[in-house]
């Protein structure tokens, strides 16, 4: 049987089958997605403070529904906000990374994201929780954003710089040179 040079082979090499990353060169430039994912998880980091003054505003129908004394509320109170408060500094300081170009946060946000989205689809198809506009939707939407985002090859790229030696395959420098 004769050879079809439009077939592609069944063995091909890595390098043909996916193009190079662009070389990047870190200018105080930064692309749209890795400035749009910066600003969805400052959004996404303002829900926390809102969401104490919400809850705030609820505390005391939930301090009497559970029947604590003032001393209990109060500990139960302060470990819940001061919970809150530390992960709304923790996307903060996320958010600093990215806008620094750190792809360690980039990645890091990627992860809490994608787990976020995982445990949101699983609470629903279990039945235990449903999408609610005022609860799940609007943070649900700001994590798949965010994941698009910083998933974009100009976001990979631009965070990666010039620190891409093990993409190129080139081998370290000697040592002592």
């Amino acid at each position: 049987m004769p050879h079809d040079s439009r077939k592609r082979g069944v063995l091909e090499a890595a390098e043909d089958l996916l193009p190079p990353e662009p070389e990047v060169v870190r200018s105080g430039k930064r692309p749209g997605a890795l400035v749009g994912g910066t600003v969805l998880l400052a959004l996404r980091a303002l829900g926390g403070p809102l969401w104490m003054l919400g809850f705030l505003r609820q505390w005391p129908a939930l301090r009497t529904e559970f029947d604590l004394d003032a001393e209990t509320s109060q500990v139960v109170l302060g470990i819940i906000l001061g919970a809150v408060g530390l992960w709304t500094l923790v996307l903060l300081v996320f958010g600093i990374g990215l806008w620094r170009g750190s792809n360690t946060a980039r990645m890091m946000v990627q992860a809490w994201t994608a787990l976020s989205i995982t445990s949101a689809a699983i609470a629903y198809f279990a039945g235990d929780d449903g999408i609610t506009v005022r609860a799940t939707l609007l943070t649900l939407a700001l994590d798949i954003l965010l994941l698009l985002a910083l998933s974009s090859r100009p976001a990979r790229a631009w965070t990666r710089g010039k620190s891409r030696r093990w993409a190129k395959l080139e081998p370290l420098p000697p040592a002592g040179g």
